[in-house]
C-alpha cells in the first residue's frame, strides 16, 4: 500500500495523458491536457531511471515540491513566518528602519518597545534630565597624523567597503552619487576603482592582497599603477585590508567566467583566468615590513591619510603591529575595525560563524591598545560590522571608534530586501548582480536620492540621542553614558562592561588587569611570532 501511495501521482498523470490523448479525437483542445500531463509523465520517467536523487526515484513528479519548496524556503520564512525581531542577520525591524529613513518617511513606532529590556545582553543610554538640542547633524573627525599632508574631513558615517563585481555598476553608481549629495565617503572595496566610483563621491581606497587597479602582470604591488590612481582628487584615503569579518584569514576566486571586461579594467586583471586574492599580503610579512609598506603609501599618494583595516584575530599580533609603530616611527593615521558580524557576497560557514572577533570586542582591544602604547592620539579608529541605526553606532563611539562605516544598511537604501542571493548572481532588486537584465531594476537616480536620505536621516538621530544625553557632540559618548544587561537582571555600567585603561601603561609596564601587558611583552617588531 505504501508503495502504490509513493507512485499515485506518476501513474494519475500516465493515465490522464493516455485519457486525453483518447479524447484528442474528439477536440483538438485535449491536446494541452495531454502536453501537459504527458509531460509530467515523461518527467516521472526520468525521475525513476536517474541516480542523483534518491527521493525523486522514491517519489517521481511530487518529489519536485521539496526542491520547490526548498529553493523558495528563505522568500517563506521572511515574508510569512520571520517575526519582526528575529535577526538574519538583520531583523524585519532592522530593515523597516532604513527603508524609512532611506524613503524620509517617518520612523516611529506605536505602543513601546518590543526588546525584552529584562533579558542578558540588553543595552541602554543613560539620558540626561537636561538634554541639549543640537542643530545640525554633520558631524566629523579629521583623519590624518603628523606625517599626512592631505589630512581628510570625513564623516561620522560613511559607505564601507563593498567591490564592483560583488555590487553592480548600477548599485556602485547610486551609492557614489548619494555619497557626493550627502557629503560623506565611499569605500570602494578590494575591487579596484571602477568607472562606476568616478560620480563625483570621496573615495577611500582599499587595497587588498590581490593589489587590484595597482598590481603587476604577475599580482604583484605596482607601485606607478598605484600613484597614478591615488593622486587622484577623488581619492581621499588609503585603506590596506589586512581581513575583514566575515572571513577573516581567508582568500578569494573570482572564476573566470564571472569575470567582465569591466571588472577586469577595473581590478587589472587578464580575461579567462580565475582571479585569485590571496589570504595574506606578499609586499610585507612582518610587523615592520608593513609599517614601511604603508609610509610607502603614503608618500606615493602624495602624503594622503593611509590606514589598514583588520578583524582581530590573534590579540598578540596586533601588539607587535603597535611594537613596530614604535621602533619605525611611522604610524598608520587610522584603523578599522571590522566585527566579525560584517557581511560579504560568499564565505565558508566555518569562518562565517566561528572565526574572527566580534566588533565590540575588537573595537574594544584596539582602541585599549593603543592607549597602552601611548598612540591613541595619533591614530584614528574606525568601526564597522552591522551598525545601521544610531543607537548603535553611539556605542561604537563609547567603546572607542571616531567613526562608523556600514556596507549593509547602504545597500537596503538602494533596494537590497535580504533575499541572501548575493553568490548566485540573481539578485531579485539588481543590487549585487552582473547581469545586466537584473541591474537595469535599480534605478540610479531615486536610489541614489535614498542613499543620501539614509545617511542624513541615521546623522539626525544620532544627534538627538547625543543631545538627550546632554552632549554637543557624538563623538563624546563615553562608556559611562550606556549601561548593559550581564545575565537577566543583572546590569552593569558601560565603564565595567567596556573599561578603558590608562594611557601609556604598557610604556610604565603597569599591569592593566586584563591581560593587555602579558600580550605586549610577548610581542615583537621584527616578526608576527611570539617572543620565544
Amino acid at each position: 500500500m505504501q508503495t502504490s501511495q509513493r507512485y499515485i501521482v506518476f501513474v494519475a498523470c500516465a493515465v490522464l495523458a493516455l485519457a486525453s490523448l483518447g479524447l484528442c479525437l474528439v477536440s483538438a483542445w485535449y491536446v494541452l491536457p495531454f502536453a501537459v500531463f504527458g509531460g509530467l509523465t515523461a518527467l516521472g520517467i526520468y525521475d525513476l531511471r536517474q541516480r542523483s536523487h534518491a527521493i525523486l526515484r522514491n517519489y517521481p513528479v511530487i518529489g519536485h515540491l521539496r526542491f520547490m519548496f526548498e529553493a523558495i524556503r528563505p522568500e517563506i520564512r521572511q515574508y510569512l513566518i520571520e517575526s519582526d525581531m528575529e535577526e538574519v542577520p538583520f531583523s524585519r525591524e532592522e530593515r523597516s528602519l532604513v527603508y524609512q529613513r532611506a524613503k524620509g518617511m517617518v520612523a516611529a513606532r506605536p505602543f513601546g518597545t518590543r526588546e525584552r529590556v529584562y533579558q542578558g545582553g540588553y543595552a541602554w543610554l543613560t539620558h540626561s534630565i537636561a538634554p541639549t538640542h543640537l542643530d545640525h547633524h554633520d558631524f566629523r573627525v579629521t583623519i590624518g597624523g603628523p606625517d599626512c599632508a592631505q589630512p581628510y574631513s570625513a564623516s561620522l558615517y560613511n559607505i564601507s567597503a563593498m567591490s564592483f563585481g560583488a555590487l553592480s555598476g548600477n548599485a556602485i553608481t547610486a551609492l557614489n552619487r548619494g555619497a557626493k549629495k550627502g557629503g560623506f565617503a565611499h569605500d570602494t572595496g578590494e575591487g579596484g576603482i571602477s568607472r562606476f566610483h568616478r560620480e563625483g563621491g570621496d573615495l577611500i581606497w582599499e587595497i587588498g592582497s590581490g593589489y587590484f587597479g595597482c598590481r603587476t602582470t604577475e599580482g604583484r604591488f605596482d607601485p606607478d599603477r598605484f600613484a597614478e590612481q591615488a593622486t587622484e582628487p577623488a581619492v581621499k584615503m588609503i585603506e590596506l585590508k589586512l581581513s575583514q569579518g566575515a572571513k577573516p584569514g581567508h582568500g578569494g576566486m573570482l572564476p573566470a567566467a564571472k569575470i567582465t571586461p569591466e571588472i577586469a579594467e577595473a581590478r587589472g586583471i587578464p580575461m579567462g583566468q580565475d582571479c585569485i586574492s590571496p589570504a595574506g599580503h606578499r609586499e610585507f610579512d612582518t610587523p615592520i615590513g608593513m609599517m614601511h609598506f604603508i609610509g610607502r603609501l603614503r608618500k606615493l599618494s602624495g602624503d594622503k591619510p593611509v590606514g589598514f583595516k583588520l578583524c582581530i584575530g590573534h590579540r598578540r599580533e596586533f601588539m607587535c603591529i603597535l611594537r613596530a609603530m614604535a621602533e619605525t616611527g611611522i604610524a598608520p593615521d587610522f584603523i578599522v575595525v571590522d566585527g566579525k558580524e560584517g557581511g560579504t557576497g560568499a564565505a565558508p560557514l566555518e569562518f562565517a560563524d566561528h572565526v574572527g572577533m566580534p566588533l565590540v570586542e575588537g573595537l574594544s582591544f584596539v582602541h585599549n591598545a593603543l592607549r597602552g602604547a601611548g598612540l591613541r592620539d595619533r591614530v584614528k579608529v574606525g568601526a564597522s560590522g552591522k551598525l545601521i541605526h544610531a543607537f548603535d553606532i553611539a556605542k561604537a563611539f563609547a567603546t572607542g571608534a571616531d567613526w562608523a562605516n556600514s556596507a549593509r544598511g547602504f545597500m537596503f537604501s538602494v533596494g537590497c530586501i535580504q533575499a541572501q542571493a548575493c553568490h548566485t548572481n540573481k539578485c531579485p532588486t539588481g543590487v549585487t548582480t552582473t547581469d545586466p537584465v537584473r541591474q537595469r531594476a535599480l534605478d540610479v537616480p531615486d536610489k541614489a536620492e535614498r542613499v543620501t536620505q539614509f545617511h542624513a536621516n541615521t546623522m539626525k538621530a544620532l544627534a538627538e540621542l547625543a543631545g538627550a544625553a546632554a552632549l554637543t557632540t557624538p563623538v563624546d559618548f563615553l562608556p559611562r553614558h550606556f549601561m548593559q544587561r550581564e545575565a537577566d537582571r543583572d546590569m552593569a555600567t558601560g565603564d565595567e562592561a567596556w573599561p578603558y585603561i590608562a594611557e601609556g601603561c604598557f610604556l610604565r609596564q603597569e599591569d592593566d588587569g586584563h591581560g593587555y601587558l602579558m600580550r605586549w611583552n610577548r610581542a615583537r617588531a621584527d616578526s608576527f611570532a611570539p617572543v620565544d
